[in-house]
Order: C-alpha cells, then sequence, then structure tokens
C-alpha cells in the first residue's frame, strides 16, 4: 500500500522492497536513491544498519525511520534519521513526509521499505 500511495502522492518513480536485505542489496549492486522509508524493526538488517550503509554510498541521503516502538524515536534522532513515522501512522502524515522531502526536494526518489 505504501508504495501505490507513493507513487500516486509523487508521481515518481516509487521502488519497494520485501525486506532490508533486498533494499541493500540494491546499493550494493550500484542502485541509488535520495530517500529511504524504512522500518527499523526489520529482522535481516534494522533500519539503522541500512542507514548507515546506505548512507556510505550517498551521504546526502534523506532517511525516514519508521517504527511502532515510541522509543525508536529518539533513537531515530540520536542515529541520525532525517525524520520518524510511527506506526501505525495516518496516510497524511506518510504526505506530510513526501510533501517536506520530495514535493519540496525536486528530482526525489522514494525507496520504501516494505513494512
Amino acid at each position: 500500500m505504501t508504495v501505490n500511495a507513493l507513487t500516486y502522492c509523487v508521481n515518481r518513480r516509487v521502488k519497494g522492497f520485501a525486506d532490508s536485505t533486498k533494499a541493500w542489496q540494491h546499493f550494493k549492486e550500484g542502485g541509488t536513491a535520495d530517500i529511504i522509508l524504512s522500518c527499523v524493526d526489520a529482522f535481516d538488517v534494522n533500519g539503522f544498519h541500512l542507514m548507515t550503509r546506505a548512507r556510505q554510498h550517498n551521504p546526502k541521503l534523506v532517511f525516514i525511520a519508521m517504527s511502532g516502538v515510541k522509543d525508536h524515536e529518539q533513537k531515530a534522532r540520536e542515529q541520525g534519521a532525517d525524520g520518524f513515522l510511527g506506526k501505525p501512522f495516518e496516510i497524511h502524515d506518510l504526505f506530510d513526509i513526501v510533501q517536506r522531502y520530495v514535493v519540496e526536494g525536486p528530482g526525489k526518489k522514494i525507496v520504501p521499505i516494505d513494512v
């Protein structure tokens, strides 16, 4: 649903991955992104680790952390995430993030991690 909503909202290329390992593989194979939305509670490669690895390839990468654990909002700030979406979130919260980082920042792509 997130990929469909974002594709409709931003009218740009949006790529989704089933898990963080597949997202990381995307970067290892030379793939790029300007923005990643990722659940930080992932079992394979947690979102914070993905953020660190992906930013090694693109230091300007915008990273939006998502979690159902309230304490992860503070951890996301400490780890350097640009934004945080607490789960469950309303679709307008997602669109607000898109407005801030995509619509107001032309040429951006979003790579959400399916949660």
